[in-house]
Formats: C-alpha cells, sequence, structure tokens
C-alpha cells in the first residue's frame, strides 16, 4: 500500500530565507551596504532598524560590506581640516574640522574609515580617530624623531574573524646612524607599543611626506627623485622600485583592485598604471616583461578644463575604481567604471581654500568610513 511521502520538513520550513518579508531584506541584506551618514538617518525609520544599526554585530559587518569612497579630507596650512564629501546627501562626518581631539592637528593619513593627525604642540603625538563616531585614542611617544612633517602610512584593515578593529602605522624616517638612509618605525594598536624596525634601506632616497599608501601588506612611498621605497610588513624588508618616472609630471600613488598603481596627468589625459611585475630589472636582457602595466587611461574634455592649461591638472587620490583630480579650483572625480566624470568641489562652492592645493594642501581619500572602527 502507498503511504506517500512525507513532506521534507525543510521544503515546507517557512523560516527560510526566500518566504522573508522585503521589511527583513532590506534590514539583513541592504542596510550593511550603506555609509555611516546614511545609517544614522536610516535609525529613526523604526525602532527595530534602530536595534539592528547599533548592535556591534551590524558595526562590523559593515565595516566589512562598504567599500566606496566617502570623500576627502583637506587642509591647507595653519586652518582646521575640512571634509568634501563624494555625495553630501548620504556621506559626510558630523565634525569636519575634528575639533573634538583636544588640541588643533595636522591630518597626515587615512585608511578604512579611520584617521591619523598630529599634534601641533608639546611632543606633536599622533591621534588615531574615527570622524563618524568621534571616538579618538592618543598613541604614545615615538622612540625615534619623525621629523616635522613625517611620512606615515595608517593601516586598517578590517577582518572577517575579528571584531576587534586593529591598525598598524608605519613611518619612514631620515636615520641618525647612517647618511642618506631610511629607517621604519611601526606601532601596533594589538601591542599598544612603538616598535624601531632592524630593516634600513639604503637607496639614498629622501621619501615625499603623504605620499604613502598601503597594498597586498607592503607599504610604499613616493621618493623625490624618481623611485619608490616599498617595506613590506611581514617580511620586515625594503626595497627600491624603479621605472616609473613620467618625465618630470606630478605622479600619485594608490591602490587599484588590491595592488599599486601610480597615475599622472599627461596633456588632457589621465593615465593609471597598476604594478606587475616588481623583479622586472632584474630579468633577462631583451625581456617583455614590464614593471608597470596601463590599466585605465581617460581623457579630459575640454568644457570641463574651462581654458585651463592642461599641465597643471593633478590627480590628488586613485582607489576604489575613482581618480580625484584638481583644474584651477575645482575638484573633479571620474569613475573608471561608468566612465563618468562629476564636480565634487569648486571655490564658489565651498569654503575650503584650493588655490594652495598644489603642494601644499591635502586631499585623504577616506574609504567606507564605517561604525565598528574603534581606535
Amino acid at each position: 500500500m502507498d503511504r506517500g511521502k512525507r513532506p521534507n520538513k525543510f521544503v515546507s520550513s517557512r523560516n527560510n530565507k526566500i518566504y522573508m518579508d522585503l521589511k527583513d531584506v532590506i534590514r539583513e541584506h541592504a542596510l550593511p551596504f550603506l555609509p555611516a551618514k546614511s545609517l544614522f538617518k536610516a535609525q529613526g525609520v523604526c525602532r527595530d532598524w534602530k536595534l539592528q544599526i547599533s548592535t556591534p554585530f551590524f558595526a562590523h559587518n559593515q565595516s566589512l560590506s562598504y567599500h566606496a569612497i566617502s570623500g576627502v579630507f583637506c587642509q591647507n596650512p595653519g586652518d582646521p581640516p575640512s571634509f568634501i564629501s563624494m555625495d553630501p546627501k548620504s556621506c559626510g562626518v558630523p565634525d569636519p574640522a575634528l575639533k573634538f581631539l583636544p588640541e588643533p592637528i595636522d591630518v597626515r593619513a587615512s585608511s578604512n574609515g579611520l584617521i591619523c593627525c598630529q599634534g601641533h604642540t608639546g611632543a606633536n603625538a599622533y591621534y588615531i580617530c574615527n570622524p563618524v563616531t568621534k571616538q579618538w585614542k592618543k598613541l604614545p611617544n615615538t622612540n625615534a624623531d619623525h621629523g616635522r612633517d613625517p611620512a606615515v602610512v595608517l593601516v586598517s584593515e578590517p577582518s572577517l574573524l575579528n571584531f576587534v578593529a586593529e591598525y598598524k602605522l608605519i613611518c619612514a624616517f631620515p636615520s641618525v646612524e647612517y647618511d642618506n638612509a631610511t629607517e621604519f618605525e611601526i606601532y601596533s594598536s594589538s601591542e599598544g607599543a612603538w616598535k624601531v624596525s632592524g630593516e634600513i634601506c639604503f637607496a639614498s632616497k629622501k621619501l615625499m611626506p603623504r605620499s604613502g599608501v598601503h597594498a597586498d601588506g607592503v607599504v610604499y612611498w613616493q621618493a623625490k627623485r624618481h623611485g619608490i621605497v616599498a617595506f613590506d610588513l611581514a617580511k620586515d624588508r625594503s626595497q627600491l622600485i624603479q621605472g616609473y618616472y613620467h618625465h618630470g609630471r606630478n605622479t600619485t600613488l594608490g591602490m587599484m583592485n588590491g595592488k599599486l598603481c601610480n597615475t599622472y596627468a599627461n596633456g588632457n589625459s589621465i593615465m593609471v598604471n597598476v604594478l606587475s611585475n616588481i623583479y622586472s630589472n632584474t630579468m633577462q636582457m631583451h625581456s617583455h616583461a614590464r614593471t608597470w602595466e596601463e590599466t585605465a587611461r581617460f581623457s579630459i574634455d575640454s568644457s570641463v578644463l574651462g581654458g585651463i592649461n592642461s599641465d597643471l591638472v593633478v590627480v590628488l587620490f586613485v582607489g576604489c575604481n575613482v581618480v580625484l583630480f584638481q583644474i584651477g579650483r575645482k575638484i573633479l572625480c571620474y569613475d573608471i567604471k561608468t566612465k563618468e566624470t562629476k564636480v565634487m568641489c569648486s571655490a564658489a562652492e565651498s569654503d575650503v581654500s584650493l588655490s594652495g592645493y598644489l603642494g601644499s594642501t591635502r586631499g585623504l581619500g577616506i574609504l567606507g568610513i564605517s561604525l565598528a572602527v574603534d581606535p
């Protein structure tokens, strides 16, 4: 006698995610991909959303999910910093001047929602802060003298298995014991202390402050005279990379698809080159291996230039598939995927003085300002 088959309890269960209401789908799978400013607004939608957004698990999930660039911090010498948002409606910080810090500061570096600042008084202490939550931490005094304009790089990468947001601050400074040499000092949040590396780079290169970037476990700085100094955090080794000189044009380092890239303007075109083979200078003769490979190139429309000499185009930031560049008194953003260009800011629309951008002001990309980072 055929009694038929019993229905599978997994198939008949109404708890399966395919039966989730739309409001639950948005709460569980859409909210983590929103920037912090939008999430603060979303807290007012209903009590459930407010409770969801306020949990540490959600904050951790959001830091892993949202990776777009939110904007740039800019600062003229002697003035407090200001923030230029990619989208003022969805991205922003409550205190762009960072007045919640205990003293006037200079913005030095940024990484995944964290900002590194340096105080003006006393020992010129470093501060690590989250500009969204206004949480901050003063770092202990350094062991070495980093100089008046230190070449520091902040490394903060959210980890799926680590709820505690860890970060490192790396400074490349001139050696006191050896002429024309560079040493490295690293602060680790997990250890809570500074440590001078045993590695010394004898490449006879002076590094450019605010030029450093981090990509795939390696920190890179531009040298003032041709070349890039690389420091591998895991191997504790340094290396000089040659072969990126572009006939004296201003070059900006960045990260594209997890790799180091250098970007520069040539006439009315902007080129993005990705590091392809760091050992190309050791290859056999007549080898076709190249250190850099062009990954993107776009032209600046004459209407955007507005009669300004194309030689005055300056690349400010490269990352997250966008290129920020300055033309005269405007800051523009080019999206490599959509191939669209939009004006982020002009001197007529902002209190930020853009006249000093050529070398004297800083534009630091803020990648995915998140809620989870607690310095």
